[in-house]
């Protein structure tokens, strides 16, 4: 069967580990079938830095590693007429007066932001808080960052001119072009869902400098060309920077290859990123008591989301046995796992403990001893006991969202990377009681692409990029095993009283 190519964009998907330059080419059959063909180029590593007492992200590096997949994306043959950029949330880069970058932003798991939820909330009303925000009181939001500078009396905050997030600031360093892009700027805690505007009260409340702030575009967008001076530096075409779905989350969500019905979603990596797409924020104080989000989408819509721990757990432990010359790929500690007792110890991933680096196998440990638990050894223990406590969580997290949108969902769509754990999608799909529908993998990447393709008018809308995934990517499906030691664990799950 013959095909051609329609449409070549490039998306940069940046992971708080790695990032990733990859093509996706829309390609249509001789009887009309088009499908999205997705090629990675280029894959780098994305270390944070200790500078003195912070924790920093090596913004110019990412640069230089994404000119380099640029670079390879016309050598490679491949012509992009586009690409677009997703990051993490929160995090961002301050420009002064000349545009010039004030040094590499700090990592949202910087210490700067420690106490500071309980402070600003005294000052400002947790309900109020909530209501203007929609988020989840997360030590991380830009809103403790910059309130933590303003604290220190950081000059940078005197000098700084326009605060660029960290997606539109690496579009800003290729193309000169200073944007914020909407999903992006609901994950600050400074962006008012209910009036879609910047909370400008709220800043001068803090002493936070509203000329900061850029009015969102939204995803779709044309940004504009690469500067002439980086297409002379790498020898390239003209090529548009599309703001996409910026917040990697929300494109990842784009990519869920759902119907029209009501679904519920977890982004499996990292992070785990587990609700349900809106098309209003829930601001009501149950939704703010069980600590869910509300992230700004795609497509005009807002993603009910409850942010987990995540696979960040079972990586910082390998990344400690790595260190210590004890090197095992996640393909054996899945192995391990499997082979380990089952339900031994179990921790709640959520525990404050858990969030900052370093220590993790002992903080496990630490817990499971607290709560009067089996003390988990080997590394196949501790695999074991974070996946099934992952699994655990999520339950809970879906019943929550069930609570909030009075809607019973069928199963689960787990996209990302983190699917790549068959054990945790199984392990998802028994504790649910109900079937977990996973992939695609490069979720975020190809959410990405989605809108570069609605930008160049290849897709319609949010509805017709989805049913391109469906018939792009591959759907594993994991239905669930019935076991009453699922329902028992579940009971010492929740014994242990977070919500």
């Amino acid at each position: 069967m013959t095909r051609t190519t329609d449409s070549t964009v490039l998306a940069f998907d940046m992971g708080a580990s790695s990032g990733r330059a990859l093509i996706g080419q829309l390609t249509s059959g001789s009887e009309g079938q088009r499908k999205l063909e997705v090629t990675e180029i280029h894959r780098f590593p994305n270390h944070a830095i200790h500078v003195g007492n912070h924790l920093h992200w090596d913004i110019l590096r990412l640069l230089h590693e994404m000119k380099k997949g640029i670079r390879l994306a016309f050598k490679g043959g491949y012509e992009p007429s586009t690409f677009g950029i997703d990051t993490w949330g929160v995090d961002f880069g301050l420009l002064d007066a000349n545009g010039e970058l004030l040094g590499n932003p700090y990592h949202y798991r910087d210490s700067h932001t420690e106490g500071l939820i309980e402070e600003v909330n005294g000052l400002v009303g947790q309900e109020v808080l909530f209501r203007q925000s929609g988020l989840q009181f997360m030590p991380f939001n830009t809103l403790y960052q910059l309130y933590a500078m303003k604290k220190a009396a950081s000059p940078k905050l005197d000098i700084a001119r326009t605060l660029l997030l960290t997606p539109d600031l690496l579009a800003y360093l290729l193309t000169g072009v200073k944007s914020c892009e909407f999903t992006m700027a609901t994950t600050t805690q400074l962006f008012d869902p209910g009036t879609q505007a910047w909370n400008t009260e709220l800043m001068d409340k803090l002493g936070i400098p509203s000329r900061l702030f850029l009015e969102p575009v939204h995803p779709g967008t044309v940004i504009g060309p690469l500067t002439a001076e980086v297409m002379s530096e790498l020898d390239v075409p003209a090529m548009q920077a599309v703001s996409v779905g910026t917040h990697d989350t929300e494109s990842a969500i784009a990519a869920v290859p759902a119907g029209d019905d009501p679904f519920a979603f977890l982004v499996c990596g990292t992070w785990s990123l587990l609700g349900t797409e809106m098309l209003q924020p829930l601001l009501s104080k149950e939704t703010m008591e069980l600590e869910f989000s509300n992230e700004g989408g795609v497509g005009g819509t807002y993603q009910l989301l409850k942010n987990i721990m995540g696979l960040w757990l079972l990586q910082e432990c390998k990344r400690e046995w790595d260190e210590k010359g004890n090197e095992i790929s996640f393909p054996e500690l899945v192995r391990m796992a499997e082979q380990a007792t089952p339900f031994r110890s179990l921790i709640h991933p959520d525990d404050p403990r858990f969030f900052s680096p370093g220590g993790m196998a002992d903080k496990i440990r630490e817990f499971c001893e607290e709560t009067g638990q089996p003390i988990p050894q080997s590394e196949g223990e501790i695999a074991r006991c974070i996946l099934e406590s992952l699994a655990l969580r999520y339950r809970q997290a879906l019943e929550q969202a069930e609570t909030l949108t009075d809607i019973r969902y069928g199963g689960l769509h787990m996209v990302g990377g983190g699917i790549q754990n068959k054990l945790l999608c199984q392990f998802t799909a028994n504790a649910l009681g109900r079937p977990v529908w996973a992939g695609p993998i490069e979720a975020s990447a190809i959410g990405n692409m989605l809108m570069q393709l609605v930008a160049l008018g290849q897709c319609k809308d949010l509805r017709e990029a989805r049913q391109l995934v469906a018939a792009s990517f591959p759907i594993d499906v994991y239905e669930h095993t019935v076991n009453a030691d699922w329902a028992a664990a579940y009971e010492t799950f929740i014994g242990f009283g977070r919500v």
